[in-house]
């Protein structure tokens, strides 16, 4: 059975995000071309970000300013970042109610 989306995917745009998070659009172009934020381009060659991008981009800055890391290092550590997130909620799953 087909399932058809009924709305549009909930995105924003370069700008809208440039303007939540603070950072120049030309950053966030960097930080997606380097795999640190998840974004499309559409045909006319707009950037669009998922609504969450905005947390990413605050989490990545905070990493750079906090930890003095370069972009490579911000990847690597977003990456074992998720992995911990992920194995804290397999333990939670299995633990059981008391």
């Amino acid at each position: 059975m087909a399932e058809y989306l009924l709305t549009r995917p909930v995105r924003i745009g370069l700008s809208a995000a440039a303007a939540r998070s603070g950072l120049h659009p030309e950053l966030i172009r960097r930080f997606v071309a380097l795999s640190l934020v998840d974004g499309t381009t559409d045909a006319n060659g707009r950037m669009w970000l998922a609504p969450s991008a905005v947390a990413a981009l605050a989490r990545i800055q905070r990493l750079r300013a906090g930890l003095c890391l370069n972009y490579a290092a911000i990847g690597l550590v977003l990456d074992l970042l998720d992995r911990i997130d992920v194995l804290e909620a397999q333990v939670r799953s299995r633990r059981p109610w008391t």
